[in-house]
């Protein structure tokens, strides 16, 4: 059997990972070895590795790495102690091929580690732009040492090619978000009432606010307006934690000092899949900016307000309306995204993002592709 390690820190992540995760598992020529770190370890961003088990994986080795520290040489030595365990890990287990997904750090030491180790690599979602964030580099420096390429989409697999990689290692299998949202039953109002303890409707916002990474100093600034307009607006919002990126720690001291001071911001460290695009099902608008909002939400013909240049660069819908961080910016976007005549807009988006069976297609080429000197020795595909 083929071994195919996958490296999870993060509960988005995770989510898109899921259903190729089963995919493997359930694969005669392929062995799951799934290796679980970064946020899932953490209690403060929800425990997420409790999701992983109850989804019935099983868990090949755990590594904490969290040290309470979103600073710049906090996350600096958390690729350090995460890039020293995995290659025991990997030592240990002797992966055919590693997976990978998108533009993390701890997804960088993975594959950091296993190109040392001549352990061919597989990456999802590259080929993306992001000008405001370092994973911008990460993204792109994954891509170079990745052996096979999974983008989500025509024009990403063509930058990876633009990039020198060679065309035969580059499979365009669609964005595995979008097969998220069609493989779920998702929950309905009563059902997520029933858990969330709060009515979602048309008159709630879903609100995920990352770190800018390149802009870390703005971001008290940043996080000042975005509460004033959530405020200005006053609707019911279902707002979940950011990631574990540097100033993520500052975002939640913000997030929590506003649900102290308003009983319509509902705050959660982890929402999981299913629950997540449920309540982006019946909410009225996405704001933040988060990835899921110009992936998913195009395809559920949802509103979105795409704050600051987090996300710049990337594959923009109809449905997505972009703003600065300016205060008037924003009440104004969500106003509008709020409004009747640009939700009938809405109703005609197209996603992006093909709709494709993705994990079939990943896994397929995870178990058919030849492992040999072909694959492991890269060259510049246009010299």
């Amino acid at each position: 059997m083929r071994k195919i390690a996958v490296v999870t820190g993060t509960r988005a992540e995770y989510g898109l990972y899921k259903n190729t995760l089963q995919e493997i598992k359930e694969n005669a020529y392929l062995e799951l070895k799934l290796i679980v770190t970064g946020t899932h370890l953490s209690e403060e961003f929800g425990y997420t590795v409790k999701e992983i088990i109850d989804d019935g994986f099983e868990i090949e080795d755990k590594i904490p790495i969290l040290m309470r520290n979103s600073s710049k040489d906090g996350i600096s030595k958390e690729m350090g102690l995460l890039m020293i365990q995995l290659s025991q890990t990997f030592e240990r287990i002797k992966p055919d091929i590693l997976l990978i997904l998108g533009d993390r750090y701890e997804i960088f030491a993975a594959a950091s580690v296993a190109m040392v180790m001549n352990i061919p690599i597989a990456h999802i979602s590259g080929g993306e732009i992001t000008e405001g964030a370092i994973d911008e580099q990460i993204r792109h420096s994954i891509t170079k040492m990745a052996n096979i390429h999974f983008p989500g989409a025509d024009v990403y697999a063509r930058n990876i090619i633009n990039m020198g990689e060679e065309p035969w290692r580059v499979f365009n299998v669609g964005d595995p978000g979008i097969e998220n949202i069609k493989l779920c039953r998702l929950l309905t109002k009563e059902e997520l009432k029933a858990v969330l303890k709060t009515d979602i409707d048309r008159d709630t916002l879903l609100v995920t606010y990352h770190p800018v990474t390149l802009e870390r100093d703005m971001l008290p600034y940043q996080m000042e307006n975005l509460i004033k307009a959530l405020n200005k607006v006053n609707k019911n919002m279902i707002i979940t934690y950011p990631n574990a990126d540097n100033g993520g720690d500052y975002i939640i001291k913000e997030l929590e000092d506003f649900k102290k001071n308003n009983a319509k911001v509902h705050l959660f460290k982890n929402l999981g899949v299913l629950k997540y695009l449920s309540v982006m099902n019946l909410c009225g608008a996405v704001i933040g900016n988060s990835s899921s909002a110009l992936v998913e939400a195009p395809y559920l013909k949802i509103p979105v307000v795409n704050i600051g240049n987090r996300q710049k660069g990337r594959l923009m819908a109809d449905n997505i309306i972009c703003c600065n961080n300016n205060y008037e910016d924003i009440l104004q976007a969500v106003n509008k995204a709020l409004c009747s005549e640009f939700k009938e807009k809405v109703k005609k988006t197209k996603s992006l993002y093909g709709e494709g069976k993705t994990s079939i297609e990943i896994t397929k080429i995870l178990e058919t592709i030849e492992i040999n000197d072909k694959l492991l020795k890269k060259k510049l595909g246009w010299s």
